[in-house]
């Protein structure tokens, strides 16, 4: 048995705890106390593939965001016991090589669902509203060149009255949809498991028929073999001219030369990516030469709040699974 501070004795042996790679989660604004005192904790910022053995030999848990844990590394680690993925998506994660080798993997399921939904309507509004644009027009001087009290470069709207629809009706999704009806939208959505309907109206839609009504499409569905590419020059074509995309989910969901090529030449009025198919952005892309293009560097899910409840329910996990009653797992 281990021992902590004076007179508190653990529930379970020390073990060691490894973070392949913690910068994202806590550059310096979330601490690992909750998850350090569970055991003897080590975290590095990134690791490198020819670092990934030599870190994790002697772990009995590993934490992850975006290492990847495959068949191979795993097969050599044998002291290993958990793997805790430091985010809802576990692809890093051969799940199926730690079920054989009785490995326990757990995820974090909930965490960023208002982050990310407010994140699309930041998304939106400064497409719809364009406020740095005007705020750094003013910054240019052009409100004293212009000389009127009011001045405006792009056209301005509402939300209020359009249709957003949405592709993925989870957490996430239905949270989007509560907020575009807030604002007085109307939402359509489209997922492979329907589940039960929220509260607010809204109507199900094929994803043809979504495409083609909505004024806005937000993604917001897990990636898979099926949905891979699935936003391309078809779809791009058949969606209104004045209409906007938004992806904060999948990156390779959307065909980056397809949107590309659908904002050079009018298809539709802009696109908005937090995610892209291979990140960071390569220096080549495309997509930078985009027009009417927003690209944020996957930072959707990042609010302090959002990466706070992470590492808490990370810290949770790994406590569920020292005490024999694991919680989140996804294998």
């Amino acid at each position: 048995m281990a021992t902590e501070g004076a007179g508190t004795t653990r529930l379970f042996s020390l073990m060691k705890i490894v973070v392949l790679d913690g910068y994202a989660l806590n550059p310096g604004d979330n601490p690992w106390e909750e998850v350090s005192k569970l055991g003897e904790f080590v975290c590095h910022d990134r690791t490198a593939p020819d670092q990934i053995l030599e870190r994790s030999r002697d772990a009995e848990v590993l934490l992850t965001n975006k290492t990847p844990l495959t068949a191979e590394t795993m097969a050599k680690l044998p002291k290993l016991k958990f793997v805790g993925v430091l985010a809802t998506g576990y692809n890093v994660v051969d799940v199926k090589a730690a079920r054989a080798k009785g490995i326990a993997v757990s995820n974090v399921p909930i965490y960023g669902t208002d982050a990310v939904a407010e994140y699309v309507f930041a998304l939106l509004l400064n497409h719809f509203r364009q406020p740095q644009l005007h705020s750094d027009l003013v910054h240019q001087g052009e409100w004293t060149r212009v000389n009127e009290w009011s001045f405006w470069r792009r056209p301005l709207a509402e939300l209020a009255g359009k249709t957003i629809g949405i592709v993925g009706f989870g957490r996430i999704g239905r949270r989007v949809g509560e907020l575009a009806a807030a604002f007085k939208m109307n939402v359509l959505a489209n997922d492979v498991y329907q589940g039960n309907p929220p509260t607010y109206p809204f109507a199900w839609r094929g994803i043809p028929e979504l495409f083609a009504e909505a004024d806005v499409v937000t993604l917001h569905c897990n990636l898979t073999p099926e949905n891979t590419g699935m936003v391309r020059n078809e779809l791009l074509r058949s969606m209104k001219k004045s209409a906007y995309l938004i992806n904060t989910s999948r990156g390779p969901l959307v065909r980056d030369a397809d949107i590309a090529e659908a904002l050079q030449a009018g298809w539709i009025a802009g696109a908005a990516l937090d995610v892209v198919t291979v990140e960071p952005l390569p220096a080549d892309s495309a997509l930078l030469k985009a027009p009417n293009l927003t690209l944020t560097p996957h930072i959707a899910w990042a609010a302090v709040e959002a990466r706070r409840r992470l590492t808490k329910v990370t810290a949770e996990n790994v406590a569920a699974f020292q005490a024999g009653k694991p919680i989140n797992l996804v294998n």
